[in-house]
């Protein structure tokens, strides 16, 4: 997959972590959400996903807590993990 990482962040609010996945093209960027979902299902933590054509914009947070907790972390190197 051709992918440009430009990383994780944290929004202003301190309520959840985001990352920016750029692809060569709307199936490639599919196919990384395709991937993501079984990870994300097995840890039963979801992201919010956007898609824009070759990009897939991902969130991270707990709602349990309002904001960003260990599970967001951990899932997010998870994610880091399979990007490569």
């Amino acid at each position: 997959m051709g992918l440009f990482y430009i990383g994780w962040t944290t929004d202003i609010g301190g309520q959840k972590i985001c990352r920016i996945f750029e692809f060569n093209n709307f199936v490639e960027a599919v196919r990384f959400v395709n991937e993501i979902a079984t990870i994300t299902e097995e840890a039963w933590h979801h992201p919010d996903v956007h898609i824009f054509y070759n990009k897939v914009v991902l969130d991270l947070t707990t709602h349990d807590v309002s904001g960003v907790s260990e599970k967001d972390y951990i899932l997010a190197g998870k994610i880091d993990e399979i990007s490569k």
